[in-house]
């Protein structure tokens, strides 16, 4: 049985940013939802974000 190590929880603005992107896609505005997942990824490269690093 493995355990897996345990993941950082997303900090709010990641948590905003993946909500945003969802009630975007929700609504089928694509280009809200393609902006939300870019702040989001600048988001979590720049050091504002205490969640998870960013995996490529």
């Amino acid at each position: 049985m493995s355990v897996e190590p345990e993941r950082p929880s997303p900090c709010r603005t990641c948590q905003e940013f993946t909500l945003a992107e969802a009630v975007a896609n929700g609504e089928r505005d694509y280009s809200k939802a393609t902006d939300c997942r870019v702040l989001l990824k600048r988001h979590r490269q720049s050091a504002e974000c205490t969640g998870a690093p960013e995996q490529e």
